[in-house]
C-alpha cells in the first residue's frame, strides 16, 4: 500500500482501522465489567454478563462493518473482470 493508493480510495484504510477498534471495545468492555462487578450497584454475574454481551456486540459490530467493505471489495473485482473482457 503506497500513498497514491490511500490518498485517491484505491485501497481502503479503514478495515485496518476496525480491528485496532475491535480490540478498543474488547478491552472496554473487560474493564466495563469489572468495574460492574466491583462497584457499589454491581454483581458479579451482571458483570460478567457485560463482560460477554460487550465482547459479543462489539465482535458482531465491527464484522458488520469489515462485511461491507467485503462487499465493496468484490465489487470492484467484479468491475474490473466486465471491463477487463
Amino acid at each position: 500500500m503506497n500513498a497514491k493508493s490511500i490518498f485517491f480510495f484505491d485501497t481502503m484504510l479503514t478495515p485496518k482501522i476496525i480491528t485496532f477498534v475491535y480490540w478498543l471495545l474488547l478491552v472496554g468492555a473487560v474493564i466495563g465489567g469489572i468495574a460492574f462487578m466491583t462497584g457499589p450497584f454491581g454483581g458479579f454475574f451482571k458483570g460478567l454478563g457485560i463482560m460477554v454481551l460487550g465482547a459479543l456486540g462489539a465482535r458482531i459490530y465491527c464484522e458488520l462493518l469489515i462485511v461491507l467493505f467485503k462487499i465493496n471489495e468484490n465489487i470492484q473485482a467484479l468491475v474490473k473482470k466486465d471491463l477487463s473482457q
